[in-house]
């Protein structure tokens, strides 16, 4: 079974939070889960320190045993300093394409000079 960290959706109409979870990559996006790991509220300020709540300790045993965590989980744990270095899928569009070559044109000018 493959496990996913992903987000949850809950709340009420216009009003989100979302659970952070451990669930079966298979499961449906409000399906039954594993176990929550988290809470992130986004109506909340970015400085306020309840808009993402982990626990760290659950979530570093879910990527030992091999959970993939989502995009966007992926930036909540870089930034909470649980992962480093996430690799984050910005899309397959032409947009990404040129955003992916402009990138690799800058690191070359970069290597070069």
């Amino acid at each position: 079974m493959s496990v996913r960290i992903r987000l949850a959706r809950g709340g009420t109409k216009k009003r989100p939070v979302y659970r952070i979870v451990a669930i079966s990559a298979r499961s449906p996006r409000d399906g039954r889960f594993l176990e929550k790991l988290g809470l992130y509220n986004p109506l909340l300020p970015s400085d306020s320190p309840e808009r993402v709540v982990l626990r760290e300790e659950r979530i570093r045993y879910w990527l030992g045993n091999g959970a993939k965590p989502s995009d966007r989980v992926a930036r909540f744990l870089d930034s909470a300093g649980i992962t480093s270095d996430t690799v984050r899928h910005r899309g397959t569009g032409k947009k990404a394409r040129e955003i992916e070559a402009k990138k690799a044109a800058a690191a070359a000018e970069g290597a070069s000079a």
